[in-house]
């Protein structure tokens, strides 16, 4: 039967909700405070990652938390404060961080980024989109052997989980990207990647949403909520009120905040990464995580992407230079022709990635609420978990069988 859903929130789980739900039947409306052309889902590093197997809480990331931290330059900061949210967050992405944990969290993450890269090659095949998708696999290089080691290890539980990877020489990167000179050691080949323009993609799938008759509202903030009952029956924007059957909540970093009007609990906390686009030629053709310096290179449409931290420290969007000059050098000591000049790293810009404590999303619906399901949580997966998040949003609404388990997604997990 076909229902009325308001979608809270317009980045890639949103705008993917949205098409699996207009392929089903629905009346679709989105909502965001923003113009559709900032945010995490525009400045991300476009990757598709069955790669990224380990979840963000895995063992060990404390004990190098706490080094970093004393580090302004440093990939991973976490910023102490003394706030209720991000304590309790603190100690359950703690308790998360467990071996045991982990490895059941594996075959979690590589099943939904595969489903996911699945859904973005139907895309692809469609006649809907034309936008750019390349399947080239993803190098982790890296350029002391202990961190060759320490991702040849992840690369093996890879390969068990049924995952392409092979451990490359330099002389064997150097066969894949013949036209840049890497300053590396070697690196672990992941075949199963893929990469993407995000920009590129985003603006293809509002322009058909619309022209598909899904309503799409910019520049409008849910400040009320009408909840009675275990019931959401209508929404209060800063313009106008908006009813609807089913909501989905798709606000990233700020999905907690909007949880907490109703009841329910979902702890986040905001992750802040920094992108700097190079708009000219780098030569660069397969993307990169260059393991050390924990930054992100992409090949994108027109130019080359390079991303990098996970900063750990409330809802801001205050650019720190110091962290987005290190991206920039980092980029520069293992690419040796690349230079990444002052006024391309004025241009960076920065997102927030909403992470949860056990680095799996939240996806379906909360003992609480009878007609909200949730999808948020992904932290630097949403790009890559787009498609799956919106695809087991529409399953959901529409009654139908969930095309994976949605267990180990339980919005209520944390309750």
């Amino acid at each position: 039967m076909s229902k009325e859903v308001v979608i809270i929130g317009g980045g890639i789980i949103g705008l993917c909700s949205a098409y699996y739900l207009l392929k089903e039947g629905h009346k679709v409306t989105v909502i965001d405070k923003s113009d559709f052309s900032t945010g995490a889902s525009y400045v991300n590093a476009g990757y598709i990652t069955p790669s990224h197997i380990i979840p963000l809480s895995a063992p060990g990331i404390i004990t190098k938390g706490i080094k970093w931290m004393f580090n302004a330059e440093s990939p991973f900061y976490v910023k102490p404060r003394l706030d209720t949210d991000f304590l309790k967050w603190a100690w359950l992405f703690k308790k998360s961080a467990t071996k045991q944990k982990v490895a059941k969290a594996i075959p979690v993450i590589k099943d939904i980024n595969i489903f996911s890269r699945e859904l973005y090659e139907d895309l692809k095949s469609s006649e809907d989109f034309n936008f750019t998708y390349d399947r080239k696999g993803l190098l982790m290089c890296y350029q002391t052997e202990n961190a060759g080691e320490e991702e040849w290890e992840t690369g093996q539980r890879a390969i068990k989980e049924g995952l392409k990877v092979e451990n490359l020489t330099k002389d064997k990167v150097k066969k894949l990207e013949p036209n840049v000179d890497l300053n590396v050691t070697g690196a672990v080949y992941y075949h199963s990647d893929a990469h993407m323009t995000p920009n590129n993609f985003m603006q293809e799938l509002k322009t058909y949403l619309e022209q598909k008759g899904v309503i799409i509202l910019s520049n409008e903030e849910v400040v009320d909520v009408d909840f009675k009952n275990g019931t959401i029956h209508s929404l209060r924007t800063n313009n106008q009120k908006i009813k609807g059957d089913k909501f989905v909540l798709a606000t990233g970093s700020w999905s907690q905040y909007f949880a907490k009007k109703i009841g329910v609990n979902i702890p986040i906390q905001a992750g802040k990464g920094y992108s700097i686009n190079v708009k000219r030629e780098t030569n660069i053709t397969i993307p990169a995580i260059l393991i050390e310096a924990k930054v992100a290179v992409t090949p994108m449409h027109g130019f080359t992407r390079f991303a990098g931290t996970m900063e750990i420290g409330g809802i801001n969007h205050t650019m720190n230079v110091k962290r987005i000059n290190t991206i920039a050098k980092a980029s520069e000591s293992y690419y040796k022709d690349l230079k990444i000049s002052l006024k391309e790293q004025k241009n960076a810009k920065c997102g927030l990635r909403p992470c949860s404590p056990d680095g799996l999303p939240y996806i379906g619906k909360s003992n609480k609420v009878d007609n909200l399901i949730i999808a948020t949580g992904h932290a630097m997966m949403g790009w890559s978990l787009g498609p799956a998040s919106g695809k087991l949003v529409s399953e959901i609404i529409s009654e139908s069988k969930t095309s994976l388990n949605l267990n180990p997604f339980s919005v209520d997990r944390f309750s």
